[in-house]
């Protein structure tokens, strides 16, 4: 395994994050593929004996069970000090909205929850999980930033968001002298690259870390075409993403299964292996032994340049889609309006 800084933090990730999305109590959410805890926990200690020492969750994974999980797992088979503790907290619900509930407040409920589900003193890394367009950004700077000086949180992040609204809310925490976000975690792969027009230069100029999700395209970028699985067969939220363009990703994808031929490698470590050309660290979701295995192989494959530029010739813009396309304000300027619970992010 190889190990970088986070961002601007004092952070030491390793290059593959594992995604926890996939752990929980399968009655908690809408997933026909969510592991039960004791596959979960072999996953988690397989990752660990393979130096993966970044881990990321949510409060909204399962109703906070994935969190559980995540939290026993690590507390029986690594230090403390030894691993980097990701969670996300979800936007005000109407109902704390309706009971006037600030922000400030919000977060603040939310960390405790998160600290009791994983069983933690403080997460190393607080994630916003999607843009709170009822809410001031101040509110939520401000709320972040005292859970940062209560020592609940080491560093913030922000997740599915877009570049101005990243520099918006960083430039608000450097006037206001409030912690700022030192990771982004959006939407970015080989097939779907619209992270590269804005927020890669943004990332870039200000040393942000981009730590992305959706790393394998729900499973499209390590399998073969016909070849399925039942993540593939289930994962209703991962056909709206790519389902439309499949007949244009079909032949990137193709790429990438002939270049594993020709290294010898797995298409998973080839997707990946470029993805690791341009990011920190990629969130990998892992629900069998063998997709952690991958992953962390392929942080010792290099890519040749030419291989890089024969996989992203055939792109072509993409639309946004998923949490994203979502995540505007209508044209009448309205906000934007989630739902509520754990519902609302079974889909991100």
């Amino acid at each position: 395994m190889q190990y970088t800084r986070l961002g601007t933090s004092d952070l030491t990730v390793s290059r593959i994050c594992m995604g926890c999305m996939g752990f929980g109590d399968a009655g908690s959410g809408q997933h026909g593929w969510t592991l039960d805890e004791p596959h979960s926990r072999e996953i988690i200690r397989r990752g660990l004996d393979l130096g993966v020492n970044f881990f990321d969750t949510a409060i909204g994974y399962q109703s906070g069970t994935s969190e559980q999980y995540v939290g026993r797992a690590l507390r029986d088979f690594a230090r403390r000090e030894d691993v980097v503790v990701a969670t996300k907290f979800l936007p005000r619900t109407q109902e704390e909205i309706a009971a006037g509930v600030s922000g400030q407040e919000h977060i603040r409920r939310m960390i405790h929850t998160s600290l009791r589900n994983l069983g933690l003193d403080y997460v190393d890394l607080y994630i916003y999980h999607m843009w709170d367009y009822q809410t001031p950004l101040y509110d939520i700077m401000d709320g972040l930033n005292r859970i940062v000086q209560e020592g609940k949180a080491r560093y913030i992040g922000i997740s599915n968001c877009f570049a101005w609204q990243l520099a918006k809310a960083n430039a608000l925490a450097e006037k206001e002298g409030f912690a700022k976000f030192v990771s982004v975690q959006g939407h970015y792969n080989l097939i779907f690259r619209e992270e590269e027009r804005e927020m890669a230069k943004l990332c870039a100029e200000d040393n942000i870390a981009m730590t992305p999700y959706s790393a394998l395209a729900g499973g499209r970028l390590s399998k073969r075409p016909g070849e399925t699985s039942k993540r593939l067969e289930q994962d209703s939220y991962a056909r709206l993403k790519y389902d439309a363009t499949a007949a244009q990703d079909g032949e990137i994808i193709r790429r990438v299964a002939e270049i594993a031929d020709r290294r010898g490698a797995t298409m998973t470590e080839v997707s990946l292996a470029w993805l690791l050309t341009k990011v920190t660290a990629p969130v990998v979701g892992a629900t069998k032994l063998h997709h952690i295995e991958g992953a962390a192989s392929a942080v010792e494959l290099t890519l040749t340049p030419e291989e890089i530029a024969y996989l992203e010739q055939p792109y072509v813009p993409h639309a946004l889609v998923g949490v994203m396309a979502q995540n505007v304000p209508s044209a009448a300027n309205q906000p934007h309006v989630w739902g509520t619970g754990s519902q609302r992010i079974e889909q991100a």
